[in-house]
């Protein structure tokens, strides 16, 4: 733990309890100014969907290379 995160603790603990939410607000705006987004629930998505398997990968990597290329000319 840092010597700032430990005195930050030692500043919040000394806080009384009816002022917390005001120091969470201020927190929670100061994550938003430096873009520390809150924590979202996002769907889990399963990227293996997206992996093609080795065999069809060799039979199409020409095509593919021809294919990027073809768009790098672009």
């Amino acid at each position: 733990m840092t010597a700032t995160r430990r005195e930050a603790i030692e500043l919040l603990e000394q806080v009384p309890e009816d002022k917390l939410v005001y120091v969470v607000q201020i927190l929670r705006a100061v994550n938003g100014l430096i873009g520390v987004p809150e924590k979202q629930h996002t769907k889990k998505i399963d990227l293996d969907q997206f992996v093609m398997s080795t065999t069809e990968r060799g039979r199409n990597v020409d095509e593919y290379m021809k294919e990027m290329r073809d768009n790098d000319r672009i």
